[in-house]
């Protein structure tokens, strides 16, 4: 049963992602099941929890469907079609729905699962590193967004303004992804963050040397 649901949950998956050119599409959820796979050997939390949860955590997002809001029913219903246990269902949507970036910038009572930290640790790290700023700058494009403008004012993101969006693609990394090292919840992402937040930094001063003609 399970290695069906599997299968036929990534079909589902990248059916509905098949489009997607904003960062998140096939290959991300890929990448963050992996990295669910890693953090998991030590927290050892339900991996068909785990799996279902990143699997299916992006097909409702808002970001992919280009709507005002997250469609969450899209996820729950294909798992109803699928007979899952309903308890399984709960526990999956309850992740999906608390993971997002946007819980922490609110004093919401958010899952504090094992499984949650997986999850949501492993969605992070894909928005940290390497990967994260050819990410940034690909939903940058995708928004018709700017690589940078230095007349632009820093914000600081709210709830209120963060579906908003950033001011340009560099000002994504001091405005979210250089907050998110102190965001993770597990022992393992917390070390391979702080690495892959090192690397962003560099490519960031960097960036603003041949920006300036400095280099």
């Amino acid at each position: 049963m399970s290695k069906r649901l599997i299968k036929d949950t990534e079909n589902f998956v990248k059916d509905k992602l098949a489009n997607e050119g904003s960062g998140h599409d096939w290959w991300h959820i890929h990448r963050v099941r992996e990295n669910a796979r890693r953090i998991n050997k030590a927290e050892k939390g339900n991996w068909l929890i785990i799996e279902l949860a990143t699997l299916l955590h992006d097909v409702g997002d808002k970001k992919v469907l280009k709507e005002k809001e997250d469609d969450y029913s899209i996820a729950e219903n294909y798992l109803k079609g699928k007979k899952v246990q309903l308890e399984t269902i709960k526990r999956v949507m309850s992740i999906i729905k608390s993971m997002s970036f946007r819980h922490s910038l609110v004093n919401k009572s958010v899952e504090k699962s094992k499984e949650f930290a997986v999850v949501q640790d492993a969605d992070r790290l894909d928005a940290v590193g390497a990967i994260a700023v050819a990410r940034v700058f690909t939903y940058g494009g995708n928004r018709n967004r700017p690589l940078y403008n230095p007349n632009l004012k820093m914000k600081k993101l709210t709830n209120s303004n963060y579906e908003k969006g950033y001011q340009s693609s560099l000002h994504h990394f001091w405005e979210k992804l250089f907050l998110l090292k102190e965001l993770f919840n597990t022992k393992y992402a917390k070390k391979l963050a702080l690495k892959r937040h090192k690397y962003m930094e560099g490519f960031v001063r960097q960036f603003l040397l041949e920006w300036d003609g400095k280099l």
